[in-house]
């Protein structure tokens, strides 16, 4: 559920802001919902993942033995690998 908010703002963050979530195309609220809900969560939670990377949970399927060190150690010693 939705609730509407009002914040008394500096003119000039606001329209920083403003430009911010339209270059991500992003909206100001929900920028401003994600930024609150990373500073709301528990403090004992001190491993708690950001917004971002919560909605990515899922989108790939790896194999169960998927070793993701091997992978990325594969991939730095093709990038350096002369």
């Amino acid at each position: 559920m939705s609730t509407k908010l009002t914040l008394t703002v500096d003119g000039s963050v606001i329209g920083a802001a403003k430009k911010y979530a339209h270059k991500r195309g992003k909206s100001l609220s929900h920028i401003v919902e994600n930024y609150l809900m990373s500073i709301s969560k528990k403090e004992s939670d001190q491993l708690s993942i950001s917004p971002k990377v919560s909605k990515l949970i899922g989108v790939i399927d790896l194999p169960k033995n998927f070793n993701y060190k091997v992978e990325l150690q594969k991939a730095i010693v093709a990038k350096y690998k002369k």
